[in-house]
């Protein structure tokens, strides 16, 4: 797949070595609408080809042209500053004048990519692709977007959440979740206990709030909360002694996994919010942060592992053979997924 940006004289079109099967995910926009965007993930070399066509009758003279990767974060209300955590820069062209088309590889080995492409209310995580051929007067510029996700293994301390609430000697509610951390495509499992109550409890709901802050310092932080699914729990007056279950499933909504100080410049937290309106229409309600996570197959897993296992076998001493060492990454990526897949069954069995 190609992306055409036009210039005086030529056209740029950036082309990725895998674009035909690399895998294509969807990314919200400045304006709210998704787009498709090709996935990458840390770690992972960005290749492809620059194309620079000439249009009918024209020359190309130029100070050079080049192709970078960066990773950029933009607040939408200071946008003259871009903060780059990320930035790779490779020379295709010197100096000269092109009279024919022309084509550059290029080619980004093991490029960081640190944190997940992100678009908020306030603030947008982008990377991409920008080829620049330098000009005396106009530079022609191609930008191409790409997502990146971050993937997590299985945490190894996930404790439940239990809290109560209460009014005194009115309510007296406790409340558990079967853990703290949760994927993105995971189940919300709990339960409720009413202990005590004597007001009249018109409908209970559960809801999970996303909240974006951005900047730093009292003076210049702007918080942004929305209400990313309601879930109606009870509908009626409870009884002492009642307890009421919860299931809410994750994989319906639009989420993110949880960014704290990315850079410094914003963090996105997720919040479990039990809410309880009585006849009156007043109001109680409990807050409870909840740390999101994505979680990897096991084949992007395995495939991580490998490579990452061939280039430390590049830096081991001489003494291991090819075939010893590979096969003692095998042995020890099996081992690894062995224990993740027993962590993950633990956590089904639990819930």
């Amino acid at each position: 797949m190609s992306f055409f940006g036009f210039g005086q004289s030529a056209e740029i079109s950036i082309e990725l070595s895998d674009g035909e099967k690399r895998k294509q995910v969807d990314i919200r926009n400045e304006e709210g609408k998704k787009e498709k965007l090709f996935l990458f993930y840390d770690g992972e070399t960005v290749s492809g080809k620059v194309h620079v066509l000439l249009k009918p009758g024209k020359k190309l003279d130029h100070m050079g042209i080049r192709v970078e990767f960066i990773g950029q974060i933009e607040l939408f209300y200071d946008r003259g500053n871009h903060h780059e955590f990320t930035s790779v820069v490779k020379e295709l062209a010197g100096p000269g004048e092109l009279a024919k088309n022309c084509v550059y590889p290029f080619e980004f080995l093991h490029v960081e990519k640190p944190h997940e492409s992100y678009t908020g209310a306030n603030v947008q995580l982008r990377y991409f692709i920008r080829v620049t051929a330098v000009k005396r007067l106009s530079d022609i510029v191609k930008e191409m977007d790409v997502a990146v996700h971050t993937l997590s293994s299985f945490p190894e301390i996930n404790n439940s959440i239990k809290m109560e609430v209460g009014i005194e000697d009115c309510l007296h509610i406790e409340f558990e979740y079967n853990k703290s951390k949760y994927h993105l495509r995971d189940v919300i499992v709990g339960k409720i206990y009413f202990l005590l109550v004597r007001i009249k409890i018109k409908h209970m709901e559960l809801a999970i709030i996303k909240r974006e802050t951005t900047g730093s310092g009292p003076a210049n932080t702007y918080n942004e909360n929305e209400t990313i699914a309601k879930y109606e729990i009870m509908d009626g007056a409870p009884v002492r002694g009642e307890s009421i279950p919860i299931r809410l499933f994750l994989s319906g909504y639009d989420l993110t996994p949880t960014m704290r100080e990315v850079c410094r410049k914003f963090s996105t937290r997720y919040y479990l919010n039990l809410v309880l309106v009585d006849e009156e229409e007043r109001r109680y309600f409990k807050q409870q942060e909840i740390t999101l996570w994505r979680k990897g197959d096991l084949r992007t897993i395995r495939k991580e592992r490998r490579e990452l296992a061939a280039l430390q076998s590049r830096d081991r001493p001489a003494q291991d053979t090819p075939s010893e060492r590979m096969a003692k990454a095998d042995q020890a990526e099996k081992e690894a997924l062995e224990k993740e897949m027993e962590k993950e069954n633990e956590a089904t069995d639990e819930s």
